[in-house]
């Protein structure tokens, strides 16, 4: 496993991908496709979060938790899917949010590369899943993975929006220096949960105005009409 086209995070997290728990996983997902396990997203994209947004142009961290399960969905963004495929629940929340918060129009669409080509780092705590089952490569060594990518923007990055929806994102964020960045926190947007306190919460214009405040330049939420 290498960040063949993220030199800037490779040479941040290098180490990790020399840990024994990070050989560890490489070996588990080994094993998995050893037994014909369908696993996504393909392996091109289990980094993709990292290769689309560089650490030094990280403005905004988004953490979902797992990668979608079903076929052709997931590519590396947590909350994006692929062109062409059907935009989730809890994405088409976001995308109500964002109307009710900035004005900005809902797609048909749910490919996210835009943001992430403008700094926001979308960002799983969980890398790969296994087909048709949520979940099932938690507690492989992902988690430990993901957590030194947010402590690496902590201590590299000044000003950064860190975006935390639902407790278990709150929970790993958990060690980010408010002093420095600006943490905001909302319930899921999951259809579940986003009555209770996602809708409202108006992150968004929150985040540009942070980012504008600190010399940044805003984030342009609006997705294009086509992926």
């Amino acid at each position: 496993m290498v960040l063949e086209n993220a030199p800037s995070w490779q040479r941040a997290l290098d180490a990790e991908f020399a840990a024994p728990y990070m050989q560890d996983l490489k070996q588990f997902l080994r094993a998995e496709k050893d037994k014909q396990k369908v696993i996504y997203p393909h392996s091109s994209n289990w980094f993709h979060a990292l290769e689309t947004t560089p650490l030094d142009q990280v403005k905004v961290v988004i953490l979902g938790q797992d990668p979608y399960h079903q076929p052709g969905q997931a590519h590396g963004l947590c909350f994006s899917v692929k062109p062409g495929v059907k935009t989730p629940p809890s994405l088409v929340n976001i995308y109500k949010e964002l109307e009710s918060d900035l004005g900005v129009k809902p797609v048909s669409h749910g490919y996210l590369e835009s943001w992430a080509k403008q700094g926001v780092l979308l960002l799983n705590a969980v890398l790969t899943v296994e087909d048709s089952k949520a979940n099932a490569h938690q507690g492989k060594g992902w988690e430990q993975f993901t957590d030194q990518v947010i402590s690496t923007v902590n201590e590299q990055c000044e000003n950064v929006v860190f975006m935390l929806w639902g407790s278990y994102a709150q929970r790993k964020g958990s060690v980010i220096d408010t002093s420095k960045h600006l943490v905001l926190k909302a319930p899921h947007p999951s259809p579940l949960s986003a009555h209770r306190g996602f809708f409202g919460c108006r992150h968004f214009s929150q985040a540009n105005q942070y980012l504008e405040a600190h010399g940044e330049t805003a984030i342009n939420w609006q997705l294009p009409d086509t992926p």
